[in-house]
């Protein structure tokens, strides 16, 4: 059992009134998990705490050198009213890894679990009700040695904030557009691109804008060394439907290792589904395009759960993807998964943690 205080806060925010109109990230309840690091004395004072900004050093290390990572789940409630969590202790896990990457220390991911439960016991309330609405949970760590110089900070903070959401997009199921970029790359193996880190979301901008300007939802990103090879959309691992098996790119060191791409591949397998994790070429997915060999396109993440792809372009040339229409194994596997989620579908897997 961990010892983890509770201060609550003296003024409650109202919280939403129309779940139909949260958004994604856009509200934050009232309090925050919080814990400290520092060398010598390691990760300590967990806390429950009032939701409130950081005082941080102008010269604070996060903001000069980018070391910081962060995750991201969801709390669901269940018909019954009661709460449940998906594969949270793969979630920490991962968190971990993404830490050892930028060399920050590893933290008792039993304590952050512990943690975040204590959160979500305090901010229940703020669990919403409608279907598909859910509490975003935004676990995260910063540096924060008042230095300015290239080194690994020896202070950090620790953080979980909660945020209720409705769709991540707010078109819901409706197919995407994505743009192949050809031009930036996000990532190389060796670097840090499996790493829920802030720097790769930040190499995504530039071309995510220019996407959106020629009318695109999302980037897919191709290999950073010879630009033909698949990898990830801006916030989603990519699958697709060829020949009737379910082909994702494999893990290389280079994507992330998605908690939502395993429960995919792990569903679709359970269901009859042949399974490819490989490495795919961008003109071989074209090339089964023009040949009726591929059926369906779709990503997959925890914000979206799954996001149906309804056109493709690549080097000018535009491809639609089953009919631009949500297909029949995304459709299978989105209500799958999202059943087992909310609690409607039972869960073979063990995935569920219920509150």
């Amino acid at each position: 059992m961990y010892d983890i205080p509770v201060t609550l806060a003296a003024t409650l925010k109202q919280k939403p009134q129309d779940e139909t109109k949260l958004g994604f990230g856009k509200i934050f309840t009232d309090h925050m998990f919080m814990m400290n690091y520092e060398t010598g004395k390691g990760w300590h004072n967990p806390r429950i705490e009032p939701y409130h900004p950081f005082e941080l050093d102008p010269s604070t290390m996060v903001l000069h050198y980018g070391q910081t990572v962060f995750e991201g789940m969801k709390c669901y409630r269940r018909a019954d009213g009661g709460l449940q969590l998906f594969r949270p202790r793969d979630n920490f896990k991962r968190f971990n890894v993404s830490a050892d990457r930028l060399s920050i220390p590893q933290f008792d991911e039993e304590l952050a679990l512990e943690g975040l439960k204590k959160l979500l016991d305090v901010e229940k309330d703020w669990v919403p009700h409608n279907e598909g609405t859910s509490l975003y949970i935004r676990p995260f760590i910063i540096a924060t040695d008042p230095y300015v110089g290239v080194k690994a900070s020896s202070t950090y903070i620790f953080c979980i904030i909660l945020s209720p959401v409705g769709a991540y997009y707010a078109h819901g199921l409706a197919p995407v557009g994505i743009y192949v970029e050809d031009q930036y790359v996000r990532a190389v193996r060796g670097g840090f691109g499996f790493a829920k880190t802030a720097g790769n979301y930040a190499a995504s901008l530039k071309a995510g804008e220019m996407a959106k300007a020629k009318g695109y939802d999302q980037v897919l990103w191709l290999d950073g060394v010879e630009q033909k090879y698949v990898e990830e959309v801006g916030s989603m691992n990519m699958m697709f439907v060829i020949d009737h098996k379910l082909v994702t790119p494999a893990l290389n060191g280079s994507i992330l290792a998605g908690i939502t791409r395993d429960s995919i591949l792990k569903l679709a397998a359970s269901m009859g589904v042949e399974c490819v994790e490989t490495r795919l070429a961008i003109a071989d997915v074209f090339k089964a395009a023009h040949e009726n060999r591929l059926q369906e396109a779709f990503g997959t993440g925890t914000a979206a759960v799954v996001s149906p792809v309804g056109e493709l372009c690549w080097n000018g040339e535009k491809i639609t993807v089953s009919n631009n229409e949500i297909g029949e194994l995304t459709k299978k596997l989105y209500d799958t998964l999202t059943g087992i989620q909310w609690g409607r579908l039972a869960d073979p897997f063990g995935w569920i943690m219920k509150l």
